[in-house]
């Protein structure tokens, strides 16, 4: 048995034993924390860690795959559990035992979750986008920066002092908040709440707005209506896109991204080849800050029940929502309490930290989106890509082909003259249909990759 206190405080003590490297100047600098957490009946292991705020604009994504989008904490904490299931998984081919996956009776080359094994997401701050469309209680906000290309390559190039920080801050042409409040449309009744602690259920306010979220609506669909007040935003169905203030991003939000997993499972389609079902989050705990229980509900569970006609395997899986009343210790309200005059302005951390129980690397930091400290020389090299990047997670998983005996080969991945990435994506059947179900059912604005962008090998 757990409690989300003792979830938060495993993370955030996995946390705090990591290098300096990447970390928030403390007082000045602030970042969000997620986390995947593997249980058993005897044990709770943190197996993955990502702090991050910013993703880049959509002109500085690469058709080669080598650099990271999206360095939102969920999105790295969810793709260096990636890097820790493709070990696990490695492991298993070779006979040399996992502790998270055995062997699927009756289906060749498939592997199934071990029993008694499962995991859970923790997130220091409510997801960015629909979840954080909550009614206010304090002043808590969770930015959602965005980089042009030219600052992309500006920040890549700069090189690190010798703690780890950068020694000047890129710009951002971002929104400088994801989730906001307006005061001057903020009109609460006497008597109601406001400025107040969160507490770990949400309470039923009499007020007349709410928190802001600086994910915009998906083009092709309904808007906001930007009413005064509560009725500033649109909740449910919409999907929304992380904020640029000048280049826009093709990053989903959180809130979107989760929901997704809620259905495909965390897995990703590449692993889904030697899956005989889906991995699925049993519970999200967020840490403490602005939080509703009805709003996670409706963002990561209830938009999506209408999805039916999945294929074996998938499911439309309703994880247990909790909140803990441990806060992180560099979110944003607790740097502004700590931060001290002659420290500059707060602002969030630049730098997006990756650590996942893996025996080769298993810390990656990087910033707009290439590994921290990579020169401008090097931006076309090996030496500037995350670990965590679509052509390093996909030599991960090709390594992990390479390692299975051609007769224990799962039949997705027999006989096929498959190379590129996209072809290995799209081979994965079954995920590609449940895939289709959850766009036609629960988000027929979903946005689809470009092709350009996925067919590197």
């Amino acid at each position: 048995m757990w409690t989300p206190d003792e979830i938060a405080e495993l993370c955030y003590q996995r946390f705090e034993e990591l290098p300096k490297r990447g970390k928030p100047e403390p007082g000045r600098e602030w970042t969000l924390l997620a986390a995947v957490v593997r249980l058993t009946r005897v044990e709770k292991e943190v197996v993955s860690i990502g702090t991050g705020t910013k993703c880049i604009g959509r002109t500085a994504m690469s058709p080669r795959g080598d650099v990271l989008n999206d360095s939102h904490a969920e999105v790295i904490a969810r793709r260096g559990c990636i890097r820790y299931l493709t070990e696990q998984l490695r492991l298993a081919v070779r006979g040399q035992g996992s502790s998270v996956f055995c062997r699927a009776e009756q289906q060749c080359g498939k592997w199934r979750l071990r029993p008694g094994v499962s995991f859970l997401f923790f997130t220091s701050h409510t997801p960015c986008g629909d979840a954080s469309i909550i009614p206010m209680t304090d002043n808590e906000c969770q930015p959602c920066p965005v980089l042009g290309a030219a600052e992309t390559l500006k920040g890549a190039a700069k090189v690190i002092d010798g703690d780890g920080a950068p020694k000047r801050k890129a710009k951002s042409t971002s929104q400088d908040g994801n989730i906001k409040r307006s005061r001057l449309d903020s009109v609460q009744p006497e008597g109601s709440e406001g400025g107040g602690d969160c507490t770990n259920t949400s309470r039923a306010l009499a007020t007349s707005d709410v928190h802001r979220t600086g994910a915009k609506c998906v083009p092709g669909g309904p808007s906001d209506p930007h009413q005064s007040g509560a009725g500033y935003h649109s909740t449910g169905s919409t999907l929304r896109l992380k904020p640029g203030r000048g280049e826009p991003t093709l990053s989903l939000s959180c809130s979107d991204k989760l929901a997704r997993w809620g259905v495909l499972g965390f897995q990703g389609a590449l692993l889904s080849h030697y899956l005989q079902e889906a991995i699925y989050f049993i519970a999200v705990v967020v840490g403490k800050c602005a939080y509703s229980t009805e709003a996670m509900q409706r963002a990561l569970v209830t938009r999506c029940s209408p999805v039916t006609g999945l294929p074996p395997g998938f499911s439309v899986w309703r994880p247990t929502l909790l909140q803990s009343n441990l806060e992180f210790p560099f979110s944003q309200a607790r740097t502004q309490l700590q931060h001290q005059a002659g420290q500059g302005k707060v602002s969030p951390c630049g730098a997006a930290i990756s650590w996942c129980n893996v025996p080769e690397r298993p810390l990656d930091v990087t910033a707009n989106g290439y590994k921290h400290g990579a020169t401008k020389k090097a931006l076309d090299t090996d030496k500037a890509r995350s670990l965590l990047c679509k052509v390093e997670l996909f030599h991960c998983f090709l390594s992990l082909v390479s390692a299975t005996e051609p007769s224990c080969l799962p039949d997705s991945l027999r006989e096929k003259e498959l190379r590129s990435y996209w072809d290995y994506k799209w081979a994965s059947e079954s995920y590609q249909r449940a895939g289709r179900q959850l766009h036609i059912k629960a988000f027929p604005l979903w946005p689809h990759s470009d092709r350009s962008l996925l067919c590197f090998q």
